[in-house]
């Protein structure tokens, strides 16, 4: 393994100790938003396809579910 310089090691130090600080900071505040309350449909997307000469419009809906990093999805409503 390499030796860190003297002042490679000072910027380390001084980083992880700004960000001692902030979690510090974070933990102590009153100030702690409440996340606002979003509604069930999250997202809308349309689809117009001009494939067969006439447009076709599929509609995409994006609702939430249990999980924040996944959606239930309804094509058409359906």
């Amino acid at each position: 393994m390499y030796k860190r310089t003297k002042k490679y090691q000072q910027k380390v130090d001084q980083s992880c100790l700004l960000c001692m600080q902030k979690e510090h900071v974070k933990l102590q505040g009153d100030n702690l938003e409440a996340p606002h309350d979003l509604p069930p449909l999250r997202r809308t997307i349309v689809i117009t396809d001009y494939d067969f000469g006439e447009p076709i419009v599929h509609k995409i809906e994006q609702i939430r579910c249990e999980r924040i990093d996944c959606y239930d999805a309804y094509v058409d409503g359906k």
